[in-house]
């Protein structure tokens, strides 16, 4: 059976993990970063098919299987630094859309990107990875800028993703041993969400709706400061919402967001509540609405 024609997204056949090119025509000739320049492929309705992580942005930060990175736009051509803010259209668009999809996200590093995990020279294909959070604030330079986190996925059609090549380290400095690579998934506490749940009757904290389905009450577990990197938030039931599917992605996308006097400020229109439900069993932190407000910038002035 003939095998389905690429779309552009994905694993690109007859690339392999690990390949590497010489440059950037190389690499477009291959069909795994189409761009002659631009570090996003992709579009705003369709999703991101591929980035580069070149060290191009101050704001990056790349840990080998999760990297933080920072969208494009706002930098001085010349200079390279970052001197005015990024906007939420082109590739920083398509980033968002692949978080909403769950579409994978190929991943080229090149030469000039972190040290530990960059190519010493030209560019090398890194596999596949998922795009699981994004936010704005503002960067080093004091400007706006989207911030993405990726993380490692398994190779389509394997058992396990390639290791990347063991970071190189300073002379007289032993690399850490690298083992196979399979997904990660930051493990939650399945006790902490039922209690949030079961606290609010599996009814959303914010419009009071209530889903039931023919298996019982169905309602989401929101942690408004994110777990993992970069925010390292905690598992507990002070920094967890009971939400409906839909606030639930509102509030992790930055369009709904929470006042310390528990005011709903939103981005996608109005709520018949003024302010998010608590009861007497489940008090929410203030420090955690704070960290979240913060870390949707590109609401300022909008919510």
């Amino acid at each position: 059976m003939a095998s389905p024609a690429f779309d552009g997204f994905g694993p690109v056949p007859g690339v392999d993990v690990g390949q590497s090119f010489v440059d950037r025509r190389a690499l477009a000739a291959a069909r795994v970063h189409r761009p002659l320049q631009a570090g996003i492929c992709g579009t705003a309705e369709q999703g991101a098919e591929s980035i580069v992580v070149s060290g191009g942005y101050e704001d990056d930060d790349d840990g080998g299987d999760v990297i933080i990175y920072t969208g494009q736009g706002g930098r001085d051509p010349d200079t390279g630094r970052q001197v005015r803010d990024q906007v939420l259209t082109r590739g920083n668009a398509a980033l968002v859309t692949s978080l909403t999809t769950g579409a994978a996200v190929r991943v080229v590093r090149g030469s000039g990107g972190a040290r530990a995990y960059s190519p010493v020279s030209g560019l090398r294909y890194d596999g596949l990875f998922r795009v699981d959070d994004c936010w704005s604030e503002r960067g080093r330079s004091g400007f706006l800028v989207w911030r993405y986190r990726l993380t490692q996925l398994e190779q389509a059609g394997s058992t396990a993703q390639p290791a990347l090549p063991a970071p190189r380290q300073p002379m007289g400095q032993q690399a850490p041993g690298r083992t196979t690579v399979t997904t990660q998934r930051i493990v939650r506490s399945t006790a902490v969400a039922d209690f949030v749940k079961r606290a609010h009757d599996y009814t959303c904290q914010v419009c009071d709706v209530r889903l039931t389905t023919p298996t019982g009450a169905y309602a989401e577990a929101a942690h408004i400061r994110p777990l993992g990197r970069p925010h390292c938030g905690p598992d507990i039931a002070a920094n967890v919402l009971c939400l409906c599917p839909n606030h639930h992605v509102l509030f992790d996308l930055g369009m709904l967001a929470i006042a310390n006097d528990l005011t709903i400020l939103s981005g996608a229109g109005d709520f018949h509540r003024d302010k998010i439900r608590e009861v007497a069993t489940h008090q929410i932190d203030r420090a955690y609405l704070t960290y979240h407000r913060s870390h949707h910038a590109h609401l300022e002035g909008h919510v």
